[in-house]
């Protein structure tokens, strides 16, 4: 184990950069297991591709790598380049298993992955929220993102 995150992580980039499908297991002989002492250990792979994954703005976006054997009708059917909208990548990141997490480094109770993506967006009460002096006067008002703090919550009543 490398105990400082910043050079796990780079090892762990390091190792998988290159790593464009996710090898299976190789399938077992009968023979397999009879010459060796230790038999071979497997990684359990499941044989998807693994795409590029490429920021546009704030969008992200994945593509495949065509195989040179894939036929025209497959290639027609899927395209070059799609967008991997959030509620997808929410889910990718929630189906990472705790075993995978403790071997990438991260907590299972603090770090999970899917927790960095906000789903709940706290909005402070209106009367917590401070006023402000209008024009250097003595008058005080509140300010524009209270109105449109406001504004959400009325949109947000109706459409429930």
């Amino acid at each position: 184990h490398i105990r400082d995150p910043k050079a796990r992580m780079q090892a762990v980039w390091n190792y998988c950069k290159s790593k464009m499908t996710c090898e299976p297991d190789e399938p077992k002989d009968e023979n397999d297991g009879v010459d060796q002492d230790e038999p071979k250990k497997g990684h359990g792979g499941c044989g998807a591709q693994q795409p590029l994954i490429r920021k546009e703005g704030l969008k992200l976006f994945v593509q495949y790598k065509r195989g040179k054997d894939e036929d025209e009708d497959v290639k027609s059917l899927q395209p070059d380049k799609r967008l991997f909208p959030p509620h997808e990548v929410y889910t990718a990141l929630k189906k990472i298993s705790d075993s995978d997490l403790h071997l990438l480094g991260l907590s299972v109770d603090y770090a999970r992955p899917e927790w960095m993506i906000l789903t709940v967006l706290p909005v402070p009460p209106p009367p917590v929220r401070p006023s402000i002096a209008v024009d250097g006067g003595s008058m005080r008002s509140e300010d524009d993102l209270t109105y449109k703090l406001g504004d959400i919550i009325k949109a947000s009543a109706n459409v429930r």
